[in-house]
């Protein structure tokens, strides 16, 4: 008997996302290693863990490194120390290709400013990560998504003919057409107003609870914070855990 098998149980629990120790400067000043410029840490020796179907939120002020660590866990950056393992996969020692076909399967990114390409229409755009992947059987998925982000009547409309909540379900459909593990959103409401921010975070939550996807969120609005699992905040490049998971000891 193989005792290094792992478990369904064993494996559930195991996390999705684990952060090791990572670190990201950069030098203010010239740039150079001379005595005048200084190190300035925008993360420092960061650990993480993040569990299977967590919503994870990340709080903190403009700079105190949010956008950073999402860059760095969606490979988007390279850390200067420590690694990440994700579905255990070590992608800080994969290289550009094998990291960006990572990405596109495994994981889904939904920005503030949206990045629709705007010479594509709305289902070309959802399609488009399917499509890199050399996936052509996704096109009656991207239809049900847009039904389920109320836009089943807007395949063939061009971005810029959307409303900014609009553009952000057509982002939304398409981080999770690939049906990655991990979907990471990077102040997905913060360039809408309250009311479309609350309908947008609302389907998100939907859509990656229904699913059983993780979801991890930076955000400025504390109105999301009673709805996650688990907070945590950035300040000078450390993360302070501000509430644990249900059942998780202090």
């Amino acid at each position: 008997m193989n005792s290094n098998r792992v478990s369904p149980i064993e494996k559930e629990a195991h996390p999705l996302v684990e952060v090791h120790n990572l670190s990201k400067h950069y030098r203010e000043g010239d740039g150079t290693a001379s005595t005048d410029s200084k190190l300035r840490y925008i993360l420092d020796s960061v650990n993480l863990e993040i569990t299977r179907g967590e919503f994870f939120v990340l709080l903190g002020k403009s700079g105190s490194g949010k956008s950073t660590l999402l860059n760095l866990v969606s490979g988007i950056d390279t850390p200067d120390s420590g690694y990440i393992v994700i579905d255990d996969i070590n992608i800080t020692q994969l290289n550009d290709r094998q990291l960006t076909l990572f990405r596109r399967k495994h994981i889904g990114i939904i920005f503030q400013f949206f990045n629709l390409i705007p010479t594509l229409t709305v289902l070309e755009n959802i399609l488009l990560p399917l499509e890199l992947n050399g996936d052509a059987r996704g096109e009656k998925r991207a239809h049900a998504l847009l039904e389920r982000v109320g836009l089943g009547n807007r395949a063939q409309t061009f971005p810029d003919k959307l409303s900014g909540g609009e553009q952000q379900r057509v982002a939304i459909a398409r981080a999770l057409i690939s049906e990655p593990s991990l979907i990471i959103a990077d102040e997905p409401t913060g360039n809408l107003d309250e009311e479309t921010g609350q309908q947008v975070l609302a389907l998100l939550l939907e859509l990656t609870r229904d699913a059983g996807r993780t979801l991890v969120m930076a955000t400025h609005n504390p109105d999301i914070v009673p709805l996650a699992d688990r907070v945590c905040r950035m300040h000078d490049g450390k993360l302070i855990i501000t509430r644990r998971q249900v059942g998780e000891g202090v």
